[in-house]
């Protein structure tokens, strides 16, 4: 039920969407050019690697630039990336990743294979369901750079204080996890983007 319910979710909302996705992309371009997507190596389900698929926020080659997370105040995203990333739009390319079953509409946001290694094994359980597009800990720490940018080791303070907390919430979430705790989820998280804009 949940893999129909993600199906229909996600051609849906690119079938609506293809006009807002349209204009962004062509707004990358203008301001910064080639391409208009970013795509970088996070882990599945059953440790899968797959390739997300967002809308480009930062200069080009900004993965070799710096670290692999971001902090409120990186160089490396462009003036039109904070207003993409403020509003979340730079997610909704997450949508293909969707249908073509990589990712959910919920489930335990992908992390990229550097900090899955330091996973102990009762984290590795995240890796059983397929990651999602919002989860518990997305609303906890929805302004993660924010956060980040008061340390002077924004890598350090991720991987000790962020990421096991953030893992903490998602496995609490699926001991629980069903088609009426998602949708819940998933109202909540665009309450909080409303809310905020």
């Amino acid at each position: 039920m949940k893999r129909l319910v993600d199906i229909l979710a996600a051609v849906i909302g690119l079938g609506l969407l293809s006009p807002l996705l349209v204009i962004i992309s062509l707004l990358i371009l203008a301001a910064m050019g080639w391409p208009p997507f970013y795509r970088q190596v996070r882990v599945g389900r059953d440790s899968v690697p797959f390739r997300i698929i967002k809308f480009r926020t930062m200069v080009r080659d900004a993965d070799r630039k710096g670290l692999a997370l971001t902090t409120g105040g990186d160089p490396r995203i462009t003036a039109l990336g904070r207003l993409l990333r403020k509003a979340k739009l730079d997610e909704l390319p997450q949508l293909l990743n969707v249908l073509l079953g990589q990712m959910s509409l919920v489930g335990p946001r992908p992390e990229v294979p550097q900090f899955v290694r330091m996973y102990d094994p009762e984290q590795r359980k995240v890796l059983s369901v397929r990651p999602g597009l919002t989860d518990p800990a997305s609303i906890v720490y929805r302004d993660e750079e924010k956060v980040l940018a008061r340390f002077e080791d924004a890598e350090s303070a991720y991987v000790q204080v962020i990421m096991p907390a953030k893992l903490r919430l998602n496995l609490a979430y699926m001991e629980k996890a069903t088609l009426a705790t998602d949708l819940a989820l998933i109202f909540k998280t665009l309450g909080k983007l409303f809310h905020r804009r």
